[in-house]
């Protein structure tokens, strides 16, 4: 068998630990019952709505060359992963959201269900700076994956819905928290790298950070 380094590997983990110490579970219990909810009106995903996060794709004459209307990529950084992911249980609430650095992802339901997605806009930092000093009124903070970000806000925050045979592109960097859906399970397409889900997952928790939890109302 063989045996794999990985230590050199940044510690931005998609499944950390969950075993929680007594204080922590305490405190876990106290975030939950303080938390706000948040409801947030589902805004159906065309090309126009969803533009300030990525694309809209759907279908076109396999004729047509490439142009604007396709998934513009960046999977430059990696080895590309296209593959079918089962998700189920994920029902029409969130309290964390994620992102990726370093690939644009896109993301469609087999079969062309409905299901819903949470997003914000990218706020990734260019220029290295000292973590936790406000840079134009903006906190910034240091990925465990390396690069440097702004929290996103709850009022930032918007949800979609998206129905029919059509993906999303999600621009480098958008924060997004799904898919969900009002089903048992889904499957959904996903192309992102080989190691997104181990090296390029930065996530903020709402619960936690702002004590706000959000409920999409369709």
């Amino acid at each position: 068998m063989l045996a794999l380094n990985l230590s050199y590997l940044p510690t931005c983990n998609r499944f950390p630990s969950r075993r929680l110490s007594p204080f922590a579970s305490s405190r876990a219990q106290m975030e939950v019952a303080s938390a706000r909810e948040v409801k947030l009106k589902a805004i159906e995903a065309t090309p126009e709505s969803f533009a300030p996060f990525g694309q809209v794709i759907s279908s076109s004459p396999d004729w047509d060359e490439f142009g604007p209307h396709d998934a513009q990529l960046d999977l430059s950084r990696g080895i590309p992963r296209f593959y079918i992911m089962r998700l189920e249980d994920r029902k029409l609430k969130f309290s964390t959201i994620t992102h990726h650095a370093s690939v644009t992802q896109c993301l469609g339901s087999i079969g062309g269900g409905d299901w819903y997605l949470g997003v914000s806009k990218g706020s990734i930092l260019e220029d290295e700076t000292e973590s936790g000093t406000p840079q134009g009124g903006k906190t910034v903070k240091k990925s465990a994956c390396g690069h440097y970000y702004s929290p996103p806000k709850p009022d930032d925050v918007c949800v979609f819905r998206i129905s029919g045979p059509k993906f999303l592109k999600l621009n480098k960097g958008t924060w997004h928290a799904g898919p969900l859906f009002q089903t048992k399970g889904m499957d959904f397409y996903n192309l992102e790298l080989s190691n997104t889900n181990v090296v390029d997952h930065t996530t903020h928790n709402f619960r936690k950070d702002d004590g706000v939890v959000f409920i999409i109302e369709d």
